[in-house]
């Protein structure tokens, strides 16, 4: 992983790693895209960490201080990784910023759709927001993603539950999805 990069900011190191694991695991779950319709691409394994992120980084905008750092280190060492997984695909210098920035407003403009959509406890408008960005190419013919918009509602509930005392150390732990079913 790319946290040696972090240097003197980082006194959360290790919770951070931690935590990041977790939420990586947690996008990375076969069920999202052997059941829910998501893709197992580049795209569509950032749209689950993006999601699983938000998420995060809405449990926490409630935290302490000590909380709300970390949640901005995660997001900090998401956004190394795609820098990483960017020059990894053969990205020149050059051309590194402006994808970075592309991807910068994604995440930032799907926290803003998301976090409406779960602020007001609307599933269809969350399933439809998981629709145009994760299969932005199909149009009317996306598949519905009313149960990734279940799940995702189901884990935010979970992590809500969660002490501070988890957030602190980095033992947060997202909700499995599952062929439970997802009623919101």
């Amino acid at each position: 992983m790319i946290f040696g990069l972090f240097g003197k900011k980082n006194g959360n190191r290790r919770i951070v790693e931690k935590q990041y694991a977790t939420l990586t695991k947690a996008a990375r779950h076969p069920y999202l895209y052997e059941a829910l319709d998501v893709p197992d691409t580049v795209i569509g394994r950032f749209e689950m960490l993006s999601a699983m992120l938000i998420l995060y980084f809405r449990r926490t905008r409630a935290s302490a201080t000590s909380g709300q750092e970390i949640a901005q280190e995660i997001v900090d060492a998401f956004f190394e990784d795609v820098d990483h997984s960017i020059r990894e695909l053969g990205v020149g210098d050059v051309g590194v910023p402006k994808r970075m920035k592309k991807f910068a407003g994604m995440f930032y403009g799907r926290l803003e759709s998301y976090a409406a959509a779960l602020d007001s406890g609307d599933r269809a408008a969350l399933a439809t927001a998981l629709a145009r960005n994760i299969h932005p190419e199909a149009g009317d013919a996306a598949p519905t993603m009313e149960a990734l918009a279940g799940y995702l509602f189901i884990a935010e509930k979970a992590m809500a539950d969660v002490g501070e005392s988890e957030i602190e150390t980095g033992a947060l732990w997202v909700a499995e999805p599952g062929p439970q079913g997802y009623a919101a």
